[in-house]
This record gives C-alpha cells, sequence and structure tokens, in this order.
C-alpha cells in the first residue's frame, strides 16, 4: 500500500471514530440529508421511466398522422384523403380511422374510444371491448356487467363488455372503449365516408420530412403531424413536470445548505476542541481539512445511498404514490400499471453531483477558516 493511500485509510478510520463520538447529531443529519436525496432522486426516476414507456410505446405508431383543420380547429375528413396520402411515393400504407372522446357524465372520466384497425380486435355490434381503468372509475364489482352510455339528458345506449384489456397494457389501454364502426357512426352521429383523420406508414423512416412536404403541397388544408412531433411534445410535457418537483427539491437542498453553512460556521466547543487538539499533536490544516471532507464524504455518501435506494423502491415498488397525480397529470383515470426501472449511469452520476457537492462544498469552507487559526485561540 502505498503512502497516500495509507494516510487515506488512517483518515477514514480516525473520521468514523469521530462520527461514532456524536452519533445522535450525525443520524439525525443523515436522515434530513436523505429525504432532500429521495425527493429528487423518486422524481427524476419517475419521469425518466415514464419517458421510457411512452418512447417504446411511440415506436409502434404510424409515421404520419393528417389532419384536415378548419378555422383552425381539427374537422372530420374525407376518406378519399387516404388514397391520395397512399399515392405518395415512399407511403406503404395509408387508412383513414374513426376516435374520439366520450365525457361520462357519471364520475367526470374523458374514456378514448377507438375503431380498431385490426380486424381481430373488433368487437361484435353492440359490444365493446374496454380498459382496466373504466370498470375500475365506475366501481363495476363483476366481471362482465353491461356499460351503459348517455349522450344527452334521457339518452342510455347499452354495450355488453366482450373483453377487458389486462393490466399489462394499461398504459395504452386503461381508459380506453373499442367500438363497432357502425356502432362507433351511430353513437357519435358521424356521416359514412367521413373520418377522424388519416394515418400512414412510410418505407424508410428517413423519408418522412420529404413525404411530409410532397403531401403539404397537394392538400394544403391538411395538417401533417409526425411521430416525432408527438414524441417532442410528450418529452416536453414530462420535462415540465419533472422541473416543476426538482425546483421544489431544489429549493429544499439550498434550504440544508444553508443549514449546513451555519451548523459548520458556528462549530460546537467540542469541535473546535477536537480541531485545536489535532493542531496541537502536529496535524497541519491540510490534515484537518482533509478529515472533514472524509466527514462530509461519508455523511454525503451514506445519505446518498439511502435516499437513492428509497427513491427506487419509492417509484418502482410502490409506484410513486406521493409524486404520481404530479407527474402523471391530474385525470380521473391513472392507468394501473407497474413502471419498468429504467436508470442509467449518467442519472446517478447527475444526482450525486446535485446532492453531495453542495453540501461538501457548505461544510469545507468554515471547517477551513477555523483549522486555520491559532490552536491556542481555537481551543479557548
Amino acid at each position: 500500500m502505498t503512502p497516500f493511500l495509507r494516510r487515506q485509510r488512517a483518515l477514514a478510520d480516525f473520521t468514523l471514530a469521530a462520527l461514532a463520538r456524536r452519533k445522535g447529531k450525525n443520524i439525525a443529519l443523515i436522515a434530513v440529508y436523505s429525504v432532500v436525496v429521495f425527493v429528487l432522486a423518486s422524481a427524476m426516476f419517475f419521469a425518466a421511466s415514464l419517458r421510457f414507456e411512452t418512447t417504446t410505446v411511440l415506436e409502434g405508431a404510424p409515421e404520419i398522422t393528417v389532419q384536415k383543420i378548419t378555422l383552425g380547429r381539427q374537422d372530420l375528413i374525407d376518406g378519399s384523403v387516404a388514397d391520395e396520402i397512399a399515392a405518395i411515393r415512399g407511403v406503404t400504407e395509408a387508412h383513414p380511422r374513426l376516435w374520439g372522446y366520450y365525457y361520462d357524465r357519471i364520475n367526470g372520466a374523458n374514456y378514448t374510444v377507438m375503431v380498431p384497425d385490426d380486424p381481430e380486435m373488433m368487437p361484435d355490434p353492440g359490444q365493446i371491448a374496454i380498459g382496466e381503468g373504466i370498470p375500475r372509475a365506475r366501481g363495476l364489482e363483476w366481471a362482465g356487467a353491461p356499460v351503459f352510455l348517455s349522450r344527452y339528458e334521457g339518452d342510455l345506449k347499452k354495450f355488453d363488455v366482450a373483453k377487458t384489456f389486462s393490466r399489462d397494457s394499461a398504459l395504452m389501454t386503461s381508459d380506453l372503449m373499442l367500438m363497432n364502426e357502425a356502432d362507433f357512426r351511430d353513437f357519435f352521429d358521424i356521416p359514412k365516408g367521413r373520418y377522424t383523420d388519416v394515418v400512414a406508414r412510410v418505407r424508410n423512416p428517413n423519408e418522412v420530412a420529404t413525404i411530409v412536404q410532397k403531401g403539404s403541397n397537394a392538400l394544403p388544408q391538411m395538417r401533417f403531424v409526425t411521430r416525432a412531433d408527438i414524441a417532442r411534445t410528450y418529452q416536453k410535457l414530462f420535462d415540465w413536470r419533472e422541473g416543476l418537483l426538482t425546483a421544489l427539491a431544489f429549493a429544499g437542498i439550498l434550504a440544508f445548505v444553508i443549514f449546513a453553512a451555519e451548523k459548520a460556521s458556528g462549530l460546537s466547543a467540542e469541535e473546535a476542541r477536537e480541531i485545536g487538539i489535532l493542531k496541537a499533536v502536529g496535524w497541519n490544516t491540510r490534515d484537518v481539512i482533509a478529515m472533514k471532507m472524509w466527514e462530509g464524504g461519508l455523511i454525503s455518501l451514506a445519505a446518498f445511498l439511502i435516499g437513492t435506494v428509497a427513491g427506487f423502491a419509492h417509484v418502482f415498488f410502490f409506484g410513486a404514490p406521493l409524486f404520481a397525480p404530479i407527474l402523471k397529470g391530474w385525470a380521473v383515470i391513472y392507468p394501473d400499471f407497474p413502471l419498468s426501472p429504467h436508470v442509467d449511469g449518467l442519472q446517478l452520476l447527475t444526482l450525486a453531483l446535485l446532492t453531495t457537492l453542495p453540501y461538501i462544498a457548505a461544510t469545507v469552507v468554515p471547517i477551513w477558516r477555523t483549522a486555520s487559526a491559532d490552536p491556542d485561540a481555537v481551543m479557548r
């Protein structure tokens, strides 16, 4: 072992013994410090996991969505537009879709109602397939209970539930209601030949911009939305919500740093006497600062590990009940699905830098001022 490592090992042993002598104070400090790390870690882990889940879902989405805009609002589109989009070179498939939202006055929830593209998923007339969030929001306690939908006062239409999607696909299907095309047109009063929008798939994703340009020139009254546009919208949404929680966590970190700096600048008589004795027996200022950096590092490491592990368990084992409403958004139906752990080294490094460096800097500077003073004056 080199002299440097032997010196660091001796400093670490001495620091651990010093921390043990002030056990109660240091445990309280680590507990408060861990809570600050826990809040920031939970926000980072939860937002990163939602981004990962959203990216995974969008990988299967069509590359281009075409909408008709009338008076600045989305309007129903003619089915013939799908043929014009399909005729553009590079487009492999284009078809119109029927989908919309239904506001349930019973519980105040909004359901996404769609006619599925896959014929195998198409319910029979009078039947629907629903996500697991709908019976949960409606309080339907037995499987197979019919669903009654009302469009206006005095109207009531009954649908039999042909299928309920499992919790595994809750991120996409929690508030989803699949309906037969004839039932959809009848329920929402959509005329034949009219659709909500048109979706297109392209052969080469690198040609999306070119195809959008060609489509915009041929159909100037249409709006072309790409999958990348949707991904950027979700990214901004999660960044905003994560930033809100991070700002709150930073306020906690700032308060904690001020607290740590104040405590360090006003050393207790025992700590001041300890520094004075160390200087008197031959320790120089550099040794004292190194010992205090070990102390700050060990406290920060303990708080970082406790806060990070608690944040991981809070998000991925318990579903982040403290922050989920903020990060998911406010809604009657929350998708009930397990979050997949998605933590990388950059996240952990960022979290460590944000939480440990301010504390170490706040404690070392006042210690340096005390250690630089005359030992006799310090002990007095």
